[in-house]
């Protein structure tokens, strides 16, 4: 299958698709970490258009990856990614790239000049992922900073 049946809309944080995606997402990140997911605060209003957006992912109709940008700092230029996923169904057929695509659109759309995001080292085929797509080590930030595992990347847009 290709990505010519893929269709991304830009949905609420709260939006039942959004919700069932970031669910699944925390369960595997649960599993990989022996936790939670992820404890990083977040609010789904930090997703609303200017200062953010959601997107998920359809392919054949249904939602399969999903992703977000909110802002970051307090020059308006920074924006990071969150909730960055592809369900089994939609990966090893151009979903993610096309989702990460689409948020750096949107991203740079609103007047952001970088991406930045916080991942794991139990998460190797997602740092694989965002070298391959041009990001690059940045100090650690965030919730996680200072923490053994973590792993910070930024892009500029």
């Amino acid at each position: 299958m290709s990505v010519e049946h893929l269709e991304i809309r830009q949905l609420p944080f709260t939006a039942p698709e959004s919700v069932s995606l970031v669910t699944d997402l925390l369960a595997d990140l649960g599993a990989r970490y022996n936790s939670s997911g992820d404890d990083t605060p977040v609010d789904a209003s930090e997703f609303d258009p200017p200062n953010g957006a959601f997107l998920v992912a359809f392919l054949d109709g249904e939602p399969v990856g999903c992703a977000g940008w909110r802002s970051h700092g307090t020059d308006g230029e920074e924006a990071e990614l969150k909730r960055m996923y592809t369900a089994p169904a939609g990966r090893r057929k151009g979903v993610a790239r096309a989702v990460l695509r689409a948020v750096e659109d949107s991203a740079r759309e609103a007047g952001r000049k970088r991406l930045i995001l916080e991942c794991g080292v139990k998460q190797p085929e997602a740092i694989a992922f965002y070298t391959a797509n041009g990001y690059e080590r940045i100090p650690d930030f965030g919730y996680y900073k200072g923490y053994p595992d973590v792993r910070s990347f930024g892009r500029t847009l």
